[in-house]
């Protein structure tokens, strides 16, 4: 079975632990804290290119999650390969975000926020869900899924969940030194940092990052709902 690691980002895209949580893996991975990553789809999806087929947008951007990945220091990435822009919250896919953290037995996990309204991918909704409801209970609890039990997938307990992209946030990371990570990881994502059609990128995610940390005693940051789960 995989090594455990202290931090799991379950995210629904490449690219997306990079918008949302870059800057704070880059300090959990520099104080020696082992960070993976499970990455929902490929993102075949995403671009507007009509002679770009998603099988070889699916290389691509799998290529460019693990480029970026490596300028984090995150020990490794898992890809479960759903149909980008087909997430569903089923049974079968809570059970398999079960076995993940059953197998990597983090004290954090961090996800997309399932409950900011009105303009979000739906992809992010459904995995923010997915991942809270197999936090707790389902990955807790000893009689939920008793065949991955018995395949020694066994209990796990996380400590806290952080929601990246929430609406109402109450923790922030300073991330002013662990910026210029960030912006290189996220420049790895050539494919869609060209589809947002930024044309300075780091002043943009300069003031993106400033905005969050706005009011605190630092200049850049990242935000998030944190929320500790219940023994």
């Amino acid at each position: 079975m995989t090594a455990s690691a202290d931090v799991l980002v379950i995210m629904a895209h490449p690219d997306d632990a990079e918008f949302g949580v870059a800057g704070t893996i880059a300090h959990w991975t520099e104080s020696g804290k082992e960070v993976v990553y499970v990455i929902c789809t490929s993102g075949e999806k995403g671009t507007t290119d009509p002679n770009l087929q998603p099988e070889q947008l699916a290389q691509i951007r799998e290529q460019e999650q693990r480029d970026a990945a490596r300028v984090l220091g995150v020990r490794e990435v898992e890809f479960l390969r759903y149909p980008d822009q087909g997430l569903e919250d089923t049974t079968a896919f809570r059970k398999k975000l079960v076995q993940v953290i059953r197998t990597y037995r983090p004290r954090t996990v961090v996800t997309s926020d399932p409950y900011r309204r009105y303009i979000w991918h739906r992809d992010h909704r459904i995995v923010g869900q997915v991942v809270l409801d197999a936090v707790y209970p389902f990955a807790r609890d000893h009689l939920a899924y008793p065949d991955l039990m018995k395949q020694g997938f066994l209990p796990h307990k996380v400590e806290e969940l952080l929601f990246w992209g929430a609406d109402s946030t109450n923790y922030t990371y300073d991330i002013t030194e662990t910026f210029d990570a960030k912006l290189a990881a996220l420049r790895c994502h050539k494919s869609q940092t060209k589809e947002m059609g930024i044309d300075d990128l780091e002043r943009w995610l300069r003031d993106f990052c400033r905005k969050m940390a706005d009011g605190k005693e630092f200049e850049l940051g990242e935000s998030f709902h944190k929320v500790e789960i219940p023994r």
